[in-house]
């Protein structure tokens, strides 16, 4: 059975997804709410739709490591979504994600509300890249 996960960039109105089956990651939306529970069902939703086997969060630890408010948030909301689909939800290490996101926005032009609604998305992308490549990367066992 063909490994499929999806990546999620948490927010507070925004959440983007992505998905992947295999070695690359691709947007998948996002979802739009200030819920957490709405957020998480829809998240569990488009797990549930795409058949994922995993799900990975982006965990926003700071530039020293530490975990602040922010990453706690995030750790609720993927023990409330592990919760919901049964799934393993891993939380991934995004420092730098969102920054980076902006700046491929900016070199390829993507400006005002379209940039707004794109951001979360391709965040969601390269934290669901940065784990697949970790995987790539780790040594055969």
């Amino acid at each position: 059975m063909k490994e499929i996960l999806i990546g999620v960039d948490y927010g507070d109105t925004r959440t983007g997804l992505a998905v992947s089956a295999g070695k690359m990651a691709f947007g998948a939306g996002c979802v739009v709410s200030k819920s957490m529970r709405k957020t998480v069902e829809g998240v569990a939703q488009a797990a549930q739709r795409r058949e994922a086997t995993g799900i990975v969060i982006g965990d926003p630890v700071n530039m020293d490591g530490s975990k602040g408010p922010r990453s706690e948030k995030c750790r609720i909301f993927a023990d409330m979504l592990a919760q919901r689909t049964g799934l393993s939800v891993i939380l991934w290490d995004e420092r730098l994600t969102t920054v980076n996101a902006h700046e491929i926005l900016s070199e390829i032009n993507v400006r005002g509300e379209k940039r707004k609604k794109a951001v979360d998305e391709l965040s969601a992308t390269l934290i669901l890249q940065s784990y697949l490549d970790s995987l790539a990367e780790a040594p055969a066992e």
